[in-house]
């Protein structure tokens, strides 16, 4: 059984995230309008706001400065930013993109980063601490897989009905395990918004050519000998997106799940810059190469775990290596659209 895992560190996941920054820019307005409207703490109290799921912070810089601007057009407050992820994520890439990268919201007076290296579907905050929080595509990873995915690299793609509903219940435990532990910690008035990778309207995650590229090339290299077929058939993403049904299921008839409740929910299909640049240039090369990339940063690191010997097999480096050229090379020679389902959801902490 595979686990998840972080995303790439050394600055990888950083350089070839640029689609899901673009996808998260509708729900940095939504952070912003949340940053005008949620309850502050008492003026003796720091502001709290926590990144849940951070991975190496290249996604975190843009959406935490504009909470901070925002707040700080009502209060000059001390502001500590906490920044969340697994314990074995590249937490000094992320210190290094913090202090350094142009685009860091430190160049803000009175701003204090800090980081917590747990699961963030359980309690990593001090109950009513939480002032605004911000998770960006990180909560379609989930806790656990609960079973291989023996036919596909994504459950959306698999024919098995089982499987399928076994990731559903499981991304259902999830969702609402990070709820009651965002309930927790959040004050009356905190606001939290979530962008996460929704399903099509299909039901599919979206992304098929890629996946599909995914699972062609595990085949493959189990073709050549370089993988086992248990292996490869261990290897399916621990990844589930979610519908608007399911996103709501937790919040009861009352509309409340953990004292939070939905102020907004939105489902839209975010634009696949990559091909449209593609349409500009004609370069199918670099349009395989930038989504082989994204899925390399992304997966290869849960995958990985699918390895007899884990992440540490001699044969690592050479199998992703040549798992990359292979999705890179079926996506170049026919480059089409990608669909990128996205949900953006805000979250507000009820008075009581």
């Amino acid at each position: 059984m595979i686990r998840t895992a972080p995303m790439a560190g050394g600055g990888a996941y950083n350089r070839h995230s640029q689609i899901q920054l673009t996808g998260l820019m509708p729900a940095v307005d939504l952070l912003r309008q949340a940053a005008a409207a949620v309850d502050l703490p008492d003026r003796r109290q720091p502001i709290v706001i926590a990144d849940y799921g951070c991975s190496s912070g290249g996604n975190s810089l843009v959406p935490v400065a504009a909470a901070i601007d925002g707040l700080r057009d009502r209060t000059d407050q001390p502001i500590t930013v906490v920044h969340t992820d697994l314990p074995d994520n590249d937490f000094s890439t992320l210190f290094d993109t913090v202090w350094n990268d142009p685009d860091s919201y430190m160049s803000r007076p009175g701003v204090f980063p800090a980081a917590i290296g747990r699961s963030f579907f359980r309690q990593l905050l001090p109950a009513g601490s939480l002032t605004l929080g911000w998770s960006s595509w990180s909560v379609a990873w989930l806790s656990q897989p609960p079973a291989p995915v023996p036919d596909h690299v994504h459950v959306s793609c698999s024919a098995d009905a089982q499987i399928r509903a076994a990731y559903a219940r499981q991304s259902a435990r999830d969702w609402a395990d990070f709820l009651t532990a965002r309930g927790a910690e959040m004050r009356p008035g905190a606001r939290l918004v979530v962008v996460v990778p929704a399903a099509d309207d299909d039901g599919s995650a979206g992304y098929r050519p890629m996946f599909d590229a995914a699972w062609a090339g595990l085949r493959e290299l189990v073709r050549h000998g370089v993988l086992e077929q248990d292996e490869a058939a261990r290897m399916g993403m621990p990844h589930y997106g979610r519908s608007a049904d399911e996103l709501a299921a937790p919040f009861g008839g009352d509309g409340l799940c953990a004292g939070l409740s939905i102020e907004h929910l939105e489902m839209f299909i975010s634009p696949d810059e990559f091909f449209s640049d593609y349409q500009y240039s004609k370069d199918a090369r670099t349009f395989g190469a930038r989504w082989a990339a994204i899925f390399a940063a992304g997966a290869f690191p849960s995958l990985a775990t699918g390895l007899d010997s884990g992440p540490d097999d001699p044969r690592t480096a050479m199998v992703f290596e040549r798992l990359e050229a292979d999705i890179a090379a079926r996506l170049a020679a026919a480059p089409e659209p990608l669909r990128i389902p996205v949900a953006n959801v805000v979250l507000r902490r009820t008075d009581s």
